[in-house]
This record gives C-alpha cells, sequence and structure tokens, in this order.
C-alpha cells in the first residue's frame, strides 16, 4: 500500500502504460484500420424488386475496419440479383438486401413477355371481387352491366376467360401473399382494392372503359393447376384471334373462318374435359 502512494513508483507506472500504448496498442490499432479490402458499391439507384446488373455496380477498395460482416466482396455475388430494399449510390450491397427472386409482391411482373400486358381494375364493392375469395391463377369473366350504354349485362367475348395474377389490398400490399405479415400480426385482414388481370392489349382496352364506368364485376370460373387453366385460356386466345385477326390474315378470312369454327369446337370440347376432369378430381 505505501508502494502504491509513492508518487514516483506511479509516475514510472504511467510512463510505462504510455509507451505500450504508444508502440504496441495504437500500431496495431492503425494498422488494422489502414489493412484495405474490396467490397461492392452500388453507382446507380437500384429499386426494390429490380434486378441488379452489371451497369449499376462496381467494386470499390475501402478500409476494412468495422465493415458489417455480410457486406458483398464480389460482383458475381450481387449481379443477377434482385434488390429486396431500395439501394442509393454509394451503398455498400449487403447479403440481407439482395435475394435470389424478385420481392413476392411484385414477382409476377417480372414473368411478362411483352405479349401480354398487367391490368388492374377496381373493386367498387366486396361483392364485385367475389368477397375477396379470388387468388392468383384463377380463371374468371368480366360482367359489364350496361355494356357500351346498350342497356343489357353481359360477358364480352374478350374477357370470358381472363387470368388473375395478383388481388391488393388498398395498402398496396397483395392481399393472397405474406407480404402484410400473418393473422398474429394484424388485428384485421385487410380486404382487397383491386385485381390485376393478364390480357392482350385489346383486352386491356375493354377494362380500361369498364373501369373508368365503374361497373366491372368478376365471375369465378375455373380455379385449379395451371395446365388445367392453360385450356381456358387457349379458348380466349382463340376468340381473340377470330376478332382480331393479323393484318396479313384479313384478306383470308373468310377461307379461315370455316377451319377456325372447327378447331373452336375443339377448344370447347377440350376446355368442357378439363372442367369434368377438375370436378371429378375434386369429388376423389
Amino acid at each position: 500500500m505505501n508502494l502504491l502512494k509513492n508518487r514516483t513508483v506511479i509516475g514510472v507506472v504511467c510512463i510505462l502504460l504510455a509507451l505500450i500504448i504508444c508502440f504496441a496498442v495504437t500500431p496495431l490499432f492503425n494498422q488494422t484500420i489502414s489493412e484495405k479490402t474490396e467490397i461492392v458499391r452500388v453507382v446507380k439507384p437500384v429499386k426494390l424488386g429490380e434486378e441488379i446488373t452489371a451497369d449499376k455496380v462496381s467494386t470499390v477498395e475501402v478500409g476494412g475496419y468495422n465493415l458489417p460482416d455480410d457486406v458483398v466482396r464480389n460482383l458475381d455475388t450481387a449481379i443477377g440479383k434482385f434488390a429486396s430494399a431500395d439501394l442509393a449510390v454509394g451503398d455498400y450491397i449487403i447479403a440481407s438486401k439482395i435475394a435470389d427472386e424478385p420481392a413476392a409482391e411484385n414477382a409476377y411482373l417480372y414473368n411478362l413477355t411483352g405479349e401480354k400486358q398487367a391490368i388492374s381494375i377496381s373493386l367498387k364493392a366486396f361483392a364485385n371481387g367475389l368477397s375477396g375469395k379470388l387468388q392468383s391463377g384463377d380463371i374468371v369473366s368480366v360482367i359489364a352491366p350496361d355494356y357500351k350504354k346498350q342497356g343489357s349485362t353481359v360477358i364480352p367475348p374478350e374477357l370470358q376467360y381472363v387470368e388473375v395474377i395478383a388481388v391488393t389490398a388498398n395498402s398496396g400490399y397483395d392481399a393472397n401473399t405474406n407480404t402484410q405479415g400473418s393473422d398474429e400480426d394484424s388485428e384485421e385482414k385487410e380486404l382487397p382494392g383491386t385485381v390485376t388481370l393478364l390480357v392482350t392489349p385489346e383486352q386491356s382496352k375493354i377494362l380500361a372503359e369498364l373501369e373508368a364506368d365503374g361497373k366491372a364485376h368478376l365471375s369465378l370460373v375455373f380455379r385449379g393447376t395451371a395446365e388445367q387453366s392453360a385450356a381456358f385460356i387457349l379458348a380466349q386466345e382463340a376468340v381473340l384471334l377470330e376478332l382480331y385477326p393479323p393484318a396479313e390474315e384479313e384478306a383470308d378470312s373468310a377461307e379461315a373462318s370455316g377451319n377456325e369454327g372447327g378447331q373452336d369446337e375443339s377448344i370447347e370440347r377440350e376446355v368442357a374435359e378439363t372442367t369434368s376432369e377438375a370436378a371429378e378430381s375434386e369429388v376423389e
């Protein structure tokens, strides 16, 4: 105790500690900070769900101190992946912000090939969209009350069989995916506000007119496997081909009408067989 009270001893100890810090600890710390490593950095903005391409990222050399453990260091790890969050210029890419597949709420939009379009129509009333029971993959018919101001309620031939690709709540989240969170996390399930359909340009024009009138009503035609649903889409495409023949075939429309009639009957039989098989499977 007397030794600790001696000012000389305390001074010597402090000097030794200072020397250790200056010539041992500090150099090690500086060496750690000065170590460089390559990481992947964003050079062009990337939106949520957007694919990360080679022109949007690059590798840069930065200090390795205090970097996240899951920071991406190789371009091959990032290119071709999809952003699971908005990425701004200068952001480091970390593993938790990229995914192999686009975000669930808009994954279906990445399956568009250019031949068909995605268009949404509003559900003005709860009953207009099968009381919230519609799901992705359903085949529906679009019913148009007072169609073209003619006083009659019809199913336009262009909209007999249309595929549903999404059902979205007013919040913007898809009502038929898990993006809203579980029922335990939300006090009340959100009701659908719009339905997104996969259609041709001709069909989208009619749907846009019905949306403007606010009178579209959806009825469920079929729910089953993708292979079974394809028969209905094929039947609809045949009708569209008859209603909107390609320009080069218009001159031969009279000659082709007889063949198309036989083809339509064959497709109708295929749809009937598909519906019958689906009904039998449900009974079994």
